[in-house]
């Protein structure tokens, strides 16, 4: 569960002074029911985030669709009982999160059933492109999506801009001596460098920015060197739902996109009170 204070904080920005239009307009004590609405297909997803925060300002959720569930146009996700002030104050927030964390929960879950269609050992993964780290990781594990490196801190990830300050094979050694508990995962954009570094004890190879027949050609040849078993292949840059079709067809474990938290649309929620 994403920690309240995360999410109070989302609150606060949009009251940092408080709701003044319903502190004007709506009695203190007045009470209010309301219910939360799918306007569209997909899956749904920031139903406990939304849950923590209403119930935080002391409004009783009644919860009909959880994370991860399928929901059609009109269903009610949510019904809520409280103070009208306190479901008016939260509204927005609520709905940002539901809204965000719902339309990357839907790509991914699409992304993820139309890759397994071609093939089913290749997994879908998120990257650290987002500002809203812990909502956006999570909403793509509810689609069904790895979540890759969660920080920094998380997984030896070497990039281009490392390569350019150190070799490739000496960048691996040092980051293999670093530590024995974190995995060691190389950006390379051509052939020759997947080489070095599966030769050089990468855990994780990176085809950054090439294309399927590249992808094929590289794989092949870690295959005929007896390469390819010790290291786990992870394409990525420039693939888009119209392109990841070709690239599931490869002999590859991961697809990783920044397209599911920096382009996806968000999933449309209304909150309505109920008279």
């Amino acid at each position: 569960m994403i920690p309240l204070d995360y999410l109070l904080r989302f609150v606060w920005e949009d009251s940092p002074y408080g709701d003044v239009t319903s502190e004007a307009i709506i009695p203190k004590d007045m009470e209010a029911r309301a219910i939360i609405i799918a306007k569209q297909d997909g899956i749904i997803a920031g139903v406990e985030e939304a849950e923590l925060l209403f119930r935080h300002f002391g409004v009783n959720v009644n919860v009909r669709k959880r994370d991860g569930e399928r929901v059609s146009k009109g269903d009610v996700i949510m019904e809520l009982k409280g103070n009208a002030r306190a479901i008016l104050l939260v509204e927005r927030t609520a709905l940002n999160i539901m809204g965000r964390m719902s339309g990357i929960a839907t790509e991914t879950r699409k992304l993820v059933e139309k890759v397994r269609r071609i093939n089913p050992k290749v997994r879908i993964a998120g990257t650290r492109k987002s500002l809203l780290r812990l909502i956006d990781k999570k909403a793509i594990f509810i689609g069904g999506g790895e979540m890759h490196r969660f920080s920094l801190s998380d997984a030896i990830l070497i990039k281009d801009n490392h390569l350019a300050l150190v070799p490739l094979e000496e960048a691996i050694r040092r980051a293999k001596e670093f530590s024995i508990y974190k995995v060691v995962e190389v950006e390379v954009e051509s052939l020759e460098d997947a080489i070095k570094a599966a030769k050089a004890g990468a855990d994780v190879i990176m085809l950054d920015n090439m294309e399927p027949e590249e992808i094929r050609r590289t794989v092949e040849e870690l295959k005929r060197l007896g390469l390819r078993d010790r290291v786990k292949i992870e394409v990525s840059g420039g693939i888009t739902p119209e392109n990841i079709e070709e690239y599931a067809k490869l002999d590859i474990d991961v697809i990783s996109l920044g397209y599911l938290t920096h382009s996806v649309k968000n999933f449309d929620v209304s909150l309505e009170i109920v008279k």
